[in-house]
């Protein structure tokens, strides 16, 4: 007779660690089991599951002087975690947990203090690229305001609101088209909160590996999403796009 316990539970005693990091690795959404995420580290699973799991790349050092770090931020590490391995310094944009690609800290407060107008004025060129669900063969720009609101534990969901919504445009440009798929460059201007996830839903393009907004599949455990290259007053940064933009396979 089948027997059942929570997901952390059964992944920890199977890969022999604590409850704690067992339950942080499946909240992170690196725990998959049948070739599906383990999207509830306390639902109840068979004890017989066998799970894969894959632990986060390292944060890269992009760049940096007496004025700035500039990193590649692997997914499934949050912005606050990157933070946390370079304490004397202070964040200057942040990126999804799924999304990965170039992320920006000020080393003293003067230079942060420019780059904040830099961004306040959208004179910070931030380019990305996605892969979404759908045949993007020509230019489009999308204009469509956001309205962010925080939900329960301070999470934030976002969407289209002629009203209320803050301006936002995001301009997508076709890279590569395989069947009913795309690999698109997406440069934005304003940076609102999800706002390449939400636009880009908003025009029939989700984002794949986008359970919130976009189109998951099966073999991809994160959101097709990499912030590739920003340039912010005299600096240039580029993040190499991951393995899984290269070789995913459009089907």
């Amino acid at each position: 007779m089948a027997t059942y316990d929570k997901a952390y539970k059964v992944l920890a005693k199977q890969e022999n660690m604590s409850n704690s990091k067992a339950k942080d690795l499946i909240d992170k959404g690196l725990v998959r089991a049948e070739g599906k995420k383990v999207m509830i580290a306390r639902g109840e699973i068979s004890t017989d599951t066998k799970f894969s799991v894959k632990l986060p790349n390292e944060v890269k050092v992009l760049f940096q002087d007496d004025n700035i770090i500039a990193v590649d931020k692997p997914a499934f590490l949050t912005a606050d975690e990157v933070s946390k391995k370079f304490k004397d310094a202070i964040l200057l944009n942040r990126l999804d947990k799924e999304t990965s690609g170039v992320m920006m800290f000020a080393k003293t407060e003067e230079f942060r203090v420019k780059a904040i107008k830099e961004f306040a004025a959208n004179r910070v060129y931030k380019e990305y690229v996605a892969i979404v669900e759908g045949r993007v063969v020509d230019e489009i720009e999308i204009d469509k305001p956001i309205l962010t609101t925080r939900e329960r534990k301070g999470s934030a969901k976002s969407k289209i609101d002629t009203k209320k919504g803050k301006p936002a445009k995001t301009t997508i440009y076709p890279m590569l088209v395989e069947g009913r798929k795309s690999k698109v460059k997406v440069v934005i201007e304003s940076g609102r909160t999800h706002q390449i996830r939400v636009h880009l839903n908003s025009v029939g393009l989700p984002i794949i590996g986008d359970a919130v907004y976009g189109k998951v599949a099966p073999n991809i455990n994160r959101v097709l999403l990499h912030s590739k290259k920003t340039k912010i007053l005299d600096y240039e940064f580029e993040a190499r796009e991951p393995r899984e933009f290269n070789v995913y396979e459009f089907n």
